[in-house]
């Protein structure tokens, strides 16, 4: 992969110095440019214009913003019966911003027998400081205190940007992603993020849109306010956070 064929992005440079997103490559799809930092200013800059960063260790920072987009609609998030289930009766415990570093890093950890990861230390240490800086935050699912499930993303305005989740027990991220969407719906968020399609995140209502669309949700979403005034629950009952009978 050639700097010559992609925008090249100076350290320390100005923090939106982005080309437009109409360069993003076709293949790999959303690859945009090369480079940069991970200071909060740009990482900030990056997700209010629908780009974020996805690399390997040793390679230069890569930034990307794919088409068609995934993103979930707060109160179109699909809870099975098997997941209700789940919820009412698997003893779990949801909280947000109880131990973000405990998510971010079980984030990281080797999954389906690979040995790296895309989450770098760099990568840890610069949403860790967004996280101090209240930009990013973490939903957590605990279960006999332990840590057992979460994801975290960042937030801008009414949009929440999701970039990582992970499971140890069975349902774990899906109970997880349930109780945010719902704390989301409640507080004036209007979109999620998921970057990337899946199955597993179609069938949880999930969908798929145009570039085109997404950068025009992000122009009207991101300068508005959400009502979250303290992101931080310590953990509670499932069933009662989402007021299941």
């Amino acid at each position: 992969m050639s700097r010559l064929s992609l925008h090249w992005i100076e350290p320390g440079s100005s923090h939106d110095n982005f080309p437009p997103i109409e360069a993003a490559l076709r293949y790999p799809d959303g690859l945009l440019c090369l480079g940069g930092d991970l200071g909060a200013k740009r990482l900030l800059s990056a997700y209010k214009r629908g780009i974020f960063p996805w690399y390997s260790e040793g390679q230069p920072i890569m930034w990307w913003s794919p088409s068609p987009r995934c993103v979930l609609l707060p109160g179109e998030f699909k809870t099975s019966r098997s997941l209700k289930k789940t919820c009412r009766n698997a003893g779990f415990e949801f909280a947000l911003d109880n131990d973000f570093t405990g998510v971010i890093e079980s984030c990281a950890e080797p999954r389906n027998g690979d040995s790296g990861t895309w989450i770098t230390a760099d990568m840890m240490l610069e949403y860790k400081h967004l996280h101090i800086l209240g930009h990013a935050h973490s939903a957590e699912v605990w279960r006999g205190g332990r840590l057992v499930g979460g994801l975290y993303g960042i937030t801008i305005g009414q949009v929440f940007f999701g970039e990582s989740m992970f499971s140890k027990v069975r349902d774990g991220s899906k109970v997880a992603l349930a109780c945010l969407a719902n704390h989301l719906l409640n507080n004036n968020f209007q979109l999620i993020d998921c970057q990337v399609s899946s199955a597993h995140l179609l069938t949880l209502g999930a969908r798929e849109i145009t570039r085109e669309d997404f950068q025009s949700r992000l122009r009207e979403y991101c300068d508005l306010e959400n009502s979250v005034r303290v992101w931080h629950i310590k953990p509670m009952p499932v069933n009662s956070f989402l007021h299941l009978p």
